[in-house]
């Protein structure tokens, strides 16, 4: 640890009801939206909502966050004959995360910082329906980590749910854009901000937190839908009455570690400026009513600063998700010295592996390995290497469920550590992946980056980013200097069917399609459209910007359409973004990416492409 004293952070303020809208909703011309009056309701609006091809609905397209659509007008056959439909200006630069909304009609659209939702009445493309600025205190801007970005909205019962950079929760008129109530969810001035998508489940709003990287203890909170009283809120480290630990917590697999974890792995009170924020992407199974995400690094970056396991950062989770109450917790990484934040993607699936079906999810981590977990249980089925440069791991111990670390990449004080790979942004981030129903493969979009790691002592100030570490990163040596892939796994056998490089990372994901496609953007800013069964590129279109978000397709009147936005920035792009040139700004970014520039500008919009 270092010398300087844990300070704790300051009482967070109490969340409050915004007043209720008392503005009449107005009625719009070919709004369908339903209205639910009950949870059981609410949540079968999106359980329909999601099976409708039609419809994307949810950020992760269903409760599965399969990404999968079952729309085939667009196929391998016709794809290369997609052209441009329509577009929209987001009249806002940064990058832009996410997709859009499409639910019976309207389209809804996001943006970065100032956080501004649009909706778009499919019938006219052409005429704004609504749109909702939100004022914020632009300082909060300061305290981002990895630029202004923001991962979506939800929908729900009527309601647009949004989350915004200062730390507030609203809810909206999904047919007016008025604001029904607004909630404090994180307090700016020691760091916590708001990044994620909320994800709409039963009756309630499912919101985490972001600011690891300036020592915010991370959480996770469920708000009522109808005005946002707050449920539950359960944390990543401390007392297991904070961190909501079931009874049987982790009963079918107590080698994980059952309770009083969450402070004892921990040297003192470190766990209270601990990190294990949730700014990724949720799951969930409604048979089960369980939610599934993953808890973020810990903090500090120095590992010297913090001796332990500290449980319960970089860890899957299954949360009961109407007491919150913790069934499992899976620590992927113990005692992360490499920012392998653990927040990525969950796909939902039913297969056969190991010779019975299984409930299970799947977690393309960070750290270069991919998990499989039987979700009822928390039994770990699969943990393979997402590429085999991943050297920070000799090995996996599939019995004690923990990696086999090579002390030759330690990040430990007083060794310079050289050729680390993945990088801290790891071989995946937070890009939205998809599960080719048809196929049962998991398609990913993947980074290959690599780093060297020299570490330094620092106090924590409230505030202040709290990370200890200098990073210069670069492409992952002997693949051509190409920093990207797009791969097919297969679960069943623990082989990727094919793999396919691209120049930088593929950071925002995959959409795959009964049309036999795999769409995805580029960060110098294309849209590709790939053959599901080889990965041959059979169509691209070069975009105004690069694309750090994921594509979606819909079908209206008739005819399917793919949007995507376009916008630079995020984590990779932070050096084109701000303008920056030491190799080690942006948390070792900007040396990796120093070519992007060369290729993609600012931008900030959306393009829709049809037939």
């Amino acid at each position: 640890m270092s010398n300087s004293p844990i300070q704790m952070q300051p009482r967070r303020r109490a969340p409050r009801l915004g007043a209720l809208a008392t503005a009449a909703r107005l009625a719009t011309a070919g709004v369908l939206l339903a209205s639910a009056s009950s949870a059981a309701l609410a949540n079968a609006e999106l359980v329909r909502l999601g099976q409708d091809h039609k419809q994307w609905a949810q950020q992760g397209k269903d409760y599965d966050h399969s990404h999968y659509s079952g729309l085939n007008q667009i196929n391998r056959s016709n794809v290369k004959n997609l052209k441009a439909a329509w577009t929209f200006s987001t009249g806002v630069l940064h990058g832009h995360e996410g997709g859009p909304l499409v639910v019976n009609g309207i389209m809804y659209v996001h943006t970065p910082f100032p956080n501004i939702t649009y909706a778009i009445d499919l019938n006219d493309p052409n005429k704004i329906l609504w749109e909702h600025k939100p004022k914020q205190d632009a300082s909060v801007r300061a305290v981002a980590c990895c630029d202004v970005v923001n991962r979506g909205l939800a929908y729900g019962d009527g309601k647009i749910f949004k989350t915004q950079l200062d730390g507030t929760v609203v809810a909206l008129d999904a047919k007016t854009g008025k604001e029904i109530w607004k909630m404090e969810n994180s307090d700016p001035s020691v760091g916590s901000t708001l990044t994620q998508a909320p994800l709409v489940v039963e009756d309630l709003v499912i919101v985490g937190s972001s600011g690891a990287e300036l020592g915010v203890r991370g959480y996770v909170t469920a708000y009522k839908m109808k005005d946002g009283e707050q449920a539950w809120r359960a944390y990543a480290t401390g007392p297991d009455s904070d961190l909501l630990l079931a009874d049987d917590f982790n009963a079918p697999n107590p080698h994980y570690g059952q309770k009083g974890l969450g402070t004892s792995t921990w040297e003192g009170d470190a766990w209270k400026i601990g990190g294990g924020t949730n700014w990724g992407w949720y799951a969930y199974d409604p048979s089960l009513k369980q939610l599934y995400y993953g808890s973020g690094n810990p903090a500090p970056w120095n590992e010297t600063m913090r001796p332990g396991d500290n449980k319960w950062t970089m860890a899957i989770w299954s949360r009961d998700v109407t007491t919150g109450k913790a069934k499992f917790a899976f620590q992927k990484t113990p005692h992360d010295e490499w920012d392998y934040a653990g927040v990525n993607w969950i796909g939902l699936s039913e297969q056969v592996v190991d010779g019975k079906k299984q409930k299970l999810l799947t977690h393309p981590d960070r750290n270069g390995i991919i998990y499989t977990l039987n979700r009822e249980n928390g039994n770990l089925v699969r943990a393979d290497k997402m590429d085999p440069s991943v050297n920070v791991f000799k090995g996996y111990d599939m019995k004690k469920g923990v990696p086999i670390r090579d002390p030759e990449y330690s990040t430990r004080m007083d060794h310079l550590a050289k050729g680390i790979c993945p990088s801290a942004m790891g071989y995946h981030n937070q890009g939205h992946d998809s599960i080719d129903k048809k196929r049962e493969l998991v398609m990913l979009g993947t980074n290959m980056i690599c780093m060297d790691w020299e570490p330094f002592m620092l106090p924590y100030r409230a505030g202040q980013f709290f990370v200890g570490a200098t990073l210069n990163m670069y492409a992952t040596p002997g693949n051509n200097g190409n920093m990207g892939q797009v791969k097919a796994y297969d679960v069943k056998t623990s082989k990727f069917k094919w793999t396919k490089d691209e120049k930088f990372a593929v950071w925002g994901g995959t959409t795959t399609t009964a049309g036999d496609l795999v769409f995805h953007g580029t960060l110098d800013g294309f849209i590709k459209a790939r053959d599901a069964d080889t990965g041959e590129v059979l169509w691209q279109f070069k975009l105004p910007s690069g694309v750090i978000g994921h594509p979606v397709t819909y079908e209206h009147k008739g005819k399917q359409y793919v949007a995507i936005y376009y916008g630079v920035g995020g984590w990779p792009g932070v050096g084109l973004v701000f303008d920056l040139t030491d190799p080690t700004a942006g948390l070792g970014a900007v040396g990796a990416f120093k070519e992007l520039q060369q290729y993609t500008k600012m931008g900030g919009g959306m393009m829709v492409f049809s037939l």
